[in-house]
Protein backbone atom coordinates (compact mmCIF):
# COMPACT_ATOMS: atom_id res chain seq x y z
CA UNK A 1 0.00 0.00 0.00
CA UNK A 2 1.05 3.23 -0.71
CA UNK A 3 1.13 6.29 0.82
CA UNK A 4 -0.78 9.84 -0.43
CA UNK A 5 2.15 12.39 -0.71
CA UNK A 6 1.55 14.77 1.59
CA UNK A 7 1.79 12.21 4.07
CA UNK A 8 5.21 10.92 2.53
CA UNK A 9 6.29 14.25 2.99
CA UNK A 10 5.13 15.04 6.46
CA UNK A 11 7.00 11.45 7.81
CA UNK A 12 10.11 12.88 5.43
CA UNK A 13 10.21 16.34 7.30
CA UNK A 14 9.25 14.00 10.60
CA UNK A 15 12.56 11.96 10.08
CA UNK A 16 14.45 15.77 9.61
CA UNK A 17 13.26 16.83 12.66
CA UNK A 18 14.07 13.75 14.55
CA UNK A 19 17.88 13.99 12.66
CA UNK A 20 18.04 17.81 13.75
CA UNK A 21 16.74 17.68 17.35
CA UNK A 22 19.17 14.71 18.01
CA UNK A 23 22.24 16.79 16.38
CA UNK A 24 21.45 19.33 18.62
CA UNK A 25 20.90 17.66 21.93
CA UNK A 26 24.41 16.51 21.08
CA UNK A 27 25.48 20.13 20.79
CA UNK A 28 23.24 20.60 24.20
CA UNK A 29 25.37 18.09 25.83
CA UNK A 30 29.34 18.96 24.77
CA UNK A 31 28.33 22.40 25.48
CA UNK A 32 27.28 21.54 28.55
CA UNK A 33 30.22 19.41 29.59
CA UNK A 34 32.60 21.97 28.02
CA UNK A 35 30.71 24.43 30.91
CA UNK A 36 29.58 26.29 27.72
CA UNK A 37 26.26 27.61 29.73
CA UNK A 38 25.67 30.59 28.05
CA UNK A 39 25.71 28.28 24.39
CA UNK A 40 24.14 25.82 26.30
CA UNK A 41 21.22 28.31 27.31
CA UNK A 42 20.69 29.48 23.36
CA UNK A 43 20.11 26.01 22.98
CA UNK A 44 17.40 24.88 24.99
CA UNK A 45 14.45 26.89 23.28
CA UNK A 46 15.26 25.65 20.19
CA UNK A 47 15.74 22.22 20.73
CA UNK A 48 12.02 22.96 22.70
CA UNK A 49 10.49 24.52 19.39
CA UNK A 50 11.40 21.52 16.91
CA UNK A 51 10.29 19.08 19.46
CA UNK A 52 7.17 20.97 19.72
CA UNK A 53 6.88 20.46 15.78
CA UNK A 54 7.86 17.11 16.11
CA UNK A 55 5.18 16.14 18.24
CA UNK A 56 2.58 18.23 16.48
CA UNK A 57 3.63 16.58 13.14
CA UNK A 58 3.24 13.11 14.89
CA UNK A 59 0.02 13.23 16.03
CA UNK A 60 -1.59 14.40 12.97
CA UNK A 61 0.12 11.58 11.01
CA UNK A 62 -1.83 8.35 10.61
CA UNK A 63 -0.21 5.41 12.99
CA UNK A 64 2.05 2.81 10.55
CA UNK A 65 0.39 -0.28 10.42
CA UNK A 66 2.64 -2.54 12.39
CA UNK A 67 4.60 -4.87 10.04
CA UNK A 68 4.81 -8.75 10.79
CA UNK A 69 7.95 -9.87 12.14
CA UNK A 70 9.67 -12.73 10.37
CA UNK A 71 8.83 -16.05 11.52
CA UNK A 72 11.50 -17.93 14.01
CA UNK A 73 12.90 -21.13 12.50
CA UNK A 74 13.79 -23.55 15.16
CA UNK A 75 17.04 -25.44 14.79
CA UNK A 76 17.28 -28.61 16.35
CA UNK A 77 20.80 -28.79 17.88
CA UNK A 78 22.38 -32.08 17.86
CA UNK A 79 23.78 -33.75 20.79
CA UNK A 80 27.48 -33.86 21.51
CA UNK A 81 29.11 -36.83 20.73
CA UNK A 82 30.68 -38.86 24.06
CA UNK A 83 33.86 -40.14 23.72
CA UNK A 84 34.01 -44.10 23.79
CA UNK A 85 36.26 -45.98 25.48
CA UNK A 86 38.04 -48.67 22.96
CA UNK A 87 36.92 -51.99 23.73
CA UNK A 88 39.95 -54.14 25.31
CA UNK A 89 40.58 -57.62 24.39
Amino acid sequence: MTEPADITAKRERLAKLASEISRLRYRFDIAISAFLFEEAHELGPVIRELETEHDRLAASLPALEPTRPEPVTPVLLRRPRVARRPIRR
